[in-house]
């Protein structure tokens, strides 16, 4: 078995997400013995080069960047011409995506110009034994309720995957580093524009990615306002943790939508998740029940939330959380 893997590389704010490092890691195992693995970057700035070196040093043997002020602020039809430049370069086997807001654009995108398959929302791979090598991809049906394995058709090439964050280990440094051959600047053609960017208005959404994030405090409807996510974002501050909501209480009003996780927002898989205020609607439950460990805090002994946490508190979030950010300020100092 030996394949060539393309990681369609991302980054945000400058920062090669974690989840391209990951996606290293994956490639790893669908490129096998003597298999090559490249990466591409379809961005264009000053940190691109510093962004390409950390790919090489986890893995990427080639590493594809573009010299295009187009790709500055790179809308789909830019990003996806870029890629398309770099996938007739290399003539991948495998094309691995985060699915994250720009993977879940682009792959689809991608899949379609190449008449590829695709599959969606990697949570977990498997080599399956038989006469051909094959692999099989596990990924959440049902909103999360239930899972399905998937595979390609063995001819089919190229295979277009999209892995989801926080379910894979980084890719381990290699020693060397990589070495500035690594990294390989292409020419494409940029395609005509039906929109274009000229400015970008953020909204603070909290210090650290939802999708990367290894801790989450989350707030409900219980938070009951703005000004009660307060000692949320005391306990997150303390935890080095993300902040989220539910959709509830964005639609409230409580805080932005760039915070919401659930079928309709961000889904997040960390280490810990704790539901302040949170019932558990099925729509919330799709969106962070892989969680690895799940702590609910909650009023309603019967809230559905309990039904899937590993650990429950019944009681009002405005005791329970203060108390929790006193206990973990003195063990962590």
């Amino acid at each position: 078995m030996k394949n060539i893997c393309l990681i369609i590389a991302e980054c945000k704010d400058g920062k090669l997400r974690r989840v391209s490092l990951e996606a290293l890691g994956v490639a790893r195992q669908l490129a096998g013995e003597g298999g090559k693995i490249c990466a591409v970057l379809p961005n264009n700035g000053e940190w691109v080069r510093e962004a390409a070196a950390l790919l090489a040093s986890h893995g990427a043997e080639s590493v594809y960047i573009f010299d295009d002020q187009g790709l500055t602020q790179p809308v789909p039809e830019t990003a996806l011409a870029a890629i398309r430049t770099s996938v007739e370069a290399v003539q991948p086997d495998f094309i691995l995506f985060g699915h994250t807001s720009s993977g879940r654009d682009l792959a689809p995108r991608l899949a379609a110009m190449l008449q590829a398959g695709q599959i969606s929302d990697v949570t977990s791979i498997e080599e399956i034994q038989g006469e051909e090598w094959e692999v099989a991809f596990t990924r959440p049906i049902y909103a999360g309720k239930a899972f399905e394995k998937r595979s390609f058709l063995p001819s089919a090439s190229p295979k277009i995957i999209t892995l989801r964050p926080n379910n894979f280990p980084v890719a381990a440094a290699d020693s060397d580093g990589g070495s500035s051959e690594t990294v390989v600047t292409l020419q494409y053609s940029s395609p005509p524009l039906r929109t274009t960017i000229r400015d970008i208005v953020r909204q603070t959404s909290g210090k650290i990615d939802l999708a990367e994030a290894d801790i989450i405090v989350a707030g409900g409807r219980g938070v009951k306002s703005a000004e009660g996510f307060t000692p949320l974002l005391e306990l997150a501050d303390v935890l080095g943790a993300a902040v989220g909501a539910s959709r509830g209480a964005c639609d409230a009003g409580y805080c932005d939508y760039a915070l919401q996780i659930g079928q309709t927002g961000k889904v997040v898989t960390p280490k810990l998740y704790i539901a302040c205020g949170i019932s558990g609607a099925i729509q919330h439950l799709a969106g962070m029940s892989q969680s690895r460990i799940i702590v609910a805090i909650n009023k309603d002994p019967d809230a559905p939330i309990f039904g899937l946490a590993d650990y429950g508190i019944v009681g009002d979030l405005f005791e329970v959380v203060p108390l929790l950010t006193k206990e973990f300020r003195d063990v962590l100092q």
